[in-house]
């Protein structure tokens, strides 16, 4: 709440009147009171050094307090980019060691255009997968053909069966 400027006025030449001792005094009170509100502030604030895990306040006195966020650090401190590193060599999965059936997937039309004519394979894509049955495991290779369309050029392969993630 602001005072009038008449009050200050007053104010000020009754502080400008007082000793150098008794402006000394004053000055320690009123240090002495912004370091008691500093301190209700910062724990009104949740700044408080004192927390749960730093005395033995229960942790239902840090509610107020927000969790501090990780730090990032910029792109350019980061040392290697997530993922392959270039000159890495990549390793496969080299599939079971046999297979107890085949099934073949061949494209019948050009998905770009609609045309029949298609060349012969030019590319297999093979996939193996395991499944629990009668005997303890049956390996499965499905292979969708990849074929060129004679009159666009495009490639189109096979639809593999209905269930199986490729």
């Amino acid at each position: 709440m602001k005072k009038p400027a008449a009050t200050r006025q007053k104010e000020k030449t009754e502080i400008e009147q007082l000793s150098q001792a008794e402006l000394v005094e004053m000055v320690l009170a009123l240090q002495k009171i912004i370091e008691e509100l500093q301190d209700k502030l910062a724990i009104a604030t949740g700044n408080s050094r004192t927390t749960s895990q730093t005395s033995s306040k229960p942790p239902s006195t840090d509610l107020l307090q927000k969790p501090e966020k990780a730090t990032v650090k910029p792109e350019a401190d980061q040392k290697k980019k997530p993922g392959g590193q270039p000159g890495h060599q990549g390793k496969t999965r080299k599939g079971f060691g046999r297979v107890d059936r085949t099934e073949i997937s061949s494209p019948d039309i050009c998905l770009n255009c609609g045309s029949k004519e298609l060349s012969e394979v030019i590319n297999i894509h093979r996939q193996q997968v395991a499944s629990l049955v009668a005997k303890p495991i049956e390996v499965i290779e499905y292979q969708t053909q990849s074929c060129k369309c004679l009159e666009c050029g495009a490639v189109v392969r096979g639809e593999p069966p209905r269930g199986i993630v490729p």
